[in-house]
């Protein structure tokens, strides 16, 4: 089959990895394209084939769209953009088109994604099969009743299916979506989606790269790929200088976010001195935490499950904006050694005993489903699941 993929990312860069998962598995199989449409992200070589967009992304309210290249004219970059989808759908004529959260989020982006579906619906393009790819937790709404019969109005007129990638024993789609009962097309759970490390031996080699004996605790503190939480990381730094007197075995490696403010690398390195080693963001992070005794970041949805997937402790300061990370913190905590960080926790003596706390767990096996990827690839290669698509 030939699946085109559409993800847009606006802030971090969590939902463009879990898109990424999901095109690396289906490429193992099909001819996949992933069409993306935020800022600039660095591309693995792999089999999937990548479509760029002219850059959009929100402004620091999520009130309103913006170029990514200065001075360029936002209306004359939509149109760019919806007839660059508009003339690849043409020529490449795929059989699956799958859309990450679109219609449960993105509306800013309907000016492009719409023609599409309408144009599926009403044979002006190639009739395919058309999946919304959609994560765990969606944030609140201030209007639900109002979100929730624009999103089942699309869904269900436009969709022929809905993937959910969590693990419903843990974090069901009913939890923060009230119309369950009203999804007229088929839906399927896939599981969470988590990166894989390089290798199975990924963490070892790399404890033995840092000099690093049995006895000695890695701590390794992030934000994921955002421009928020640096007073996470700030706080980190004075944790760990406060430790690092008392005990030195304990090392300490942050790691700033790809869309971080341009100084806070400078500034964290002044304010550890050779206290902390501070790193830019990696693309390899999954081997750090499989190094690792303890994670501490943020709580996005690539994170978490890196953290699960390398079965460590972690103390999860959540994004304040919404409560889709809190929810996730409370839903894994019952199952992981997951402890929540409150802003008033990050005082460095309450920050590090907590710090000290986390340390006397030790790595175990989560019981959450992480196989999300190979599952949502067999999902969507299965078309007798979607036997009410109108293909």
């Amino acid at each position: 089959m030939k699946i085109a993929c559409y993800c847009q990312h606006v802030l971090g860069i969590g939902h463009f990895h879990r898109s990424l998962e999901i095109c690396k598995a289906l490429a193992t199989q099909h001819e996949t394209v992933m069409v993306l449409g935020g800022p600039d992200v660095t591309l693995p070589k792999s089999a999937v084939r990548f479509l760029q967009l002219p850059g959009l992304k929100m402004d620091a309210d999520f009130s309103r769209l913006l170029p990514c290249q200065k001075g360029a004219d936002l209306e004359e970059l939509k149109q760019k953009r919806k007839d660059q989808l508009f003339e690849f759908f043409t020529s490449f004529q795929p059989d699956v088109f799958l859309i990450e959260l679109y219609p449960f989020g993105r509306k800013a982006f309907r000016f492009e994604l719409d023609p599409i579906l309408d144009g599926i619906g009403s044979s002006t393009l190639r009739p395919c099969l058309r999946l919304c790819s959609l994560r765990d937790i969606l944030v609140e709404k201030t209007d639900k009743p109002k979100y929730e019969t624009r999103v089942l109005k699309q869904l269900n007129t436009n969709f022929d299916g809905l993937l959910i990638h969590s693990d419903p024993t843990l974090i069901p789609l009913d939890e923060t979506f009230g119309s369950m009962e009203s999804i007229q097309i088929p839906y399927h759970y896939t599981g969470f989606i988590a990166p894989v490390t390089t290798g199975q031996t990924a963490g070892k080699t790399l404890r033995q790269e840092l000099g690093l004996s049995d006895r000695d605790q890695l701590v390794v503190a992030s934000i994921g790929g955002g421009n928020v939480g640096a007073e996470l990381l700030q706080a980190t730094v004075e944790a760990a200088l406060l430790l690092r007197q008392k005990t030195p075995n304990i090392h300490f490696h942050i790691f700033t976010g790809l869309y971080s403010d341009s100084t806070l690398r400078d500034r964290l390195e002044k304010q550890a001195g050779n206290s902390v080693t501070v790193h830019g963001f990696s693309s390899h992070f999954p081997d750090w935490l499989d190094a690792a005794d303890l994670s501490i970041s943020m709580a996005g949805y690539n994170t978490c499950m890196n953290i699960l997937a390398a079965g460590i402790p972690a103390l999860l300061y959540p994004f304040g904006q919404n409560r889709e990370q809190r929810m996730r913190v409370s839903a894994f905590s019952k199952t992981s050694d997951f402890l929540l960080l409150e802003s008033k926790g990050l005082e460095p003596e309450q920050f590090a005993e907590k710090i000290i706390l986390q340390l006397q767990l030790k790595k175990k096996r989560t019981r959450a489903r992480l196989n999300g990827a190979i599952q949502s690839c067999d999902l969507i290669s299965n078309e007798t699941l979607w036997s009410e698509a109108k293909l």
